[in-house]
This record gives structure tokens, sequence and C-alpha cells, in this order.
């Protein structure tokens, strides 16, 4: 069975824009897609490990190619079950928002988790870095409160999209998918005509998805 994962990293719940698109990609999907399961992950509602202590001492273990003590292996026990868990999905959707021009600091504990050698990627002198998440399909929909947009003036300042790209594509990531829900602090006209756009955009690409 094909298993869709989704990750979502707004805590506002029924106040977020991001996760009021993802409730039209995902209900959109699951009815065309009816034999596929979906996984959700609310990180505002996950337990993730410390990136510190053993869990450290083994990453870099890892690196030098030396074996884990028993407390490392342990540590690093809960590093690998929490990637394979984001591996074992065949397509992925990430909502999140815009905070600070960046993302929130939960989704990037997140990413600091998985983002690990061996697993998300490798390394060798001959080949340089290279992704082990590969063959998947992934949309991010993001969600800010201004313009960042090209044309817009303030495009330099998002770091949003550009981080989740750059590290989707450093971990194996080759079929991405964006849509962008914005400009949501300006009058209300505007943020519904631009919310009815990022749905519409959102039922389309879930239609085929």
């Amino acid at each position: 069975m094909t298993k869709l994962l989704y990750i979502e990293a707004s805590p506002r719940k029924e106040r977020s824009a991001s996760i009021e698109v993802s409730k039209v990609f995902l209900d959109t999907y699951a009815a065309t897609h009816p034999g596929d399961r979906i996984e959700k992950l609310d990180l505002w509602n996950l337990s993730l490990p410390e990136f510190n202590g053993y869990v450290l001492d083994a990453k870099y273990a890892v690196l030098r190619g030396e074996s884990h003590t028993p407390e490392q292996a342990k540590a690093w026990g809960d590093v690998v079950n929490m990637f394979e868990q984001f591996k074992s999905a065949d397509k992925y959707v990430i909502s999140l928002p815009m905070w600070n021009f960046s993302i929130p600091y939960k989704l990037k504990h997140y990413i600091d988790v998985i983002s690990q050698p061996g697993l998300a990627f490798s390394y060798t002198p001959e080949e340089g870095y290279k992704g082990l998440v590969t063959g998947k399909p992934i949309t991010v929909i993001y969600a800010r409160g201004g313009e960042y947009q090209s044309g817009s003036g303030a495009e330099a300042y998002d770091l949003q999209r550009r981080y989740m790209e750059l590290w989707l594509g450093f971990i194996g990531f080759v079929n991405i998918r964006s849509i962008i829900v914005e400009p949501m602090l300006y009058a209300p006209e505007v943020v519904a005509s631009a919310k009815g756009i990022a749905k519409d955009m959102a039922t389309a690409i879930a239609e085929h998805f």
C-alpha cells in the first residue's frame, strides 16, 4: 500500500493558513487515491530526541567509522527509528509557516535529527555528498504573512522556501512541488483570494500526485 506522510509544522492549527490549504490537498488526495494510506506527523505533538550527549557522540562515531558504545547505540537507535519512519513513506507533504523569514524551530529540530550520515546522505571523496532519499515526490505548502515572490522586492528575505529546497535536494529529492500561501497579513479580501488560489493549486496537484 502506498503511504503518504504528511508533516505538519504549525502550532496554530485551525488558525493556520498552511494547515488549511494542506487539508484541501489531503482531502483531494484521499478521494482520488482511495487505496493509499495517509500518515500524519504533527511536530508539535512529537517527542524529538535531543541532539546532544550520546546522540552527538554516536553521530561522530559514524563519521569516523567507529563502533558505537552501548550507550551511543541506544541513543542512536532513537534517531534511526525516527528516520526510518520518515523514509518508509512513498510520498510526502509538508506544511509550514514562515517564522523570522525561515522555518519553525520544531521543523528545524526534526530535520537536524533525521539528516544523518548513512541514513539521509552518504559521503565519499570520489562522489562527494549523495542523497539517499530518492525517487519520491514531495509537495511543500508554505504560508507567509508578507509577499516574497520574485518581483516583490522582498524575495531575498525568503529563507523559508530556499532552505527547504536546499535541504530536500541535499538528501535526494528531485520531484519537489511548492504551493505558496501569501500574503496572510493583508486585507481580508486579499487573504481570501490568496487562499483560494493556493487551494486550487493544492487540488490540482493532489489529484495526480
